[in-house]
């Protein structure tokens, strides 16, 4: 009857220590997901003046916006603000997110034919965004979407000096570093 009891005291032991080694395993892990102190992962808070500046930055271009598009439907600011997104996604190939931005862009009443010409004049554009640039894909956006009509500006390369007679032509000419294409100015209308 005593080696039942001892038998039963060091069941309940190891199983009193089995229980302990399995709360202090799972202890620490408990603490570390519960913490949430962690400084550096609130976003800083942002500045009034730099938020009321964005704000007049983006009512800005939606005014260009109608103005450029002499008040079609185009110019709308929803038109403006969905279209620009549709064509963002399209370049980033989020087509998905695309076409769900599309379908809002029709029931608003917006030209759907805009996007595809506003797309294709980014397209043009690739060479010259840099995804480490910031803002340069909106910045080609938005100068399509304001005139989709858009070219690369190519420059002209200079024409070569005439040699004089009896010397022979260098073996090949240095490369030289032309500037980067720009948007071509937008139509305006003439003075008066």
């Amino acid at each position: 009857m005593g080696r039942r009891v001892l038998q039963s005291k060091f069941s309940v032991l190891r199983l009193l220590a089995f229980l302990a080694l399995v709360g202090l395993i799972g202890v620490p892990g408990a603490l570390a997901q519960s913490g949430n102190d962690h400084p550096q992962d609130q976003k800083p808070q942002a500045n009034p003046a730099d938020v009321s500046r964005e704000n007049q930055r983006k009512a800005d271009e939606f005014t260009e916006a109608a103005q450029a598009l002499s008040g079609g439907p185009a110019g709308n600011p929803e038109c403006v603000w969905l279209g620009r997104r549709v064509v963002q996604l399209m370049y980033n190939d989020d087509l998905d997110t695309a076409f769900r931005h599309l379908d809002l862009y029709d029931r608003f009443g917006c030209p759907g034919g805009h996007v595809q010409a506003a797309f294709r004049c980014l397209t043009r554009f690739i060479p010259q965004i840099d995804p480490k640039v910031p803002n340069s894909l909106n910045n080609h956006v938005h100068a399509c979407w304001m005139n989709p009509d858009a070219k690369p500006q190519v420059a002209a390369a200079p024409a070569p000096a005439a040699a004089p007679a009896g010397s022979t032509p260098p073996a090949s000419p240095a490369p030289t570093q032309q500037p980067a294409p720009q948007a071509s100015p937008s139509p305006q209308a003439p003075a008066k």
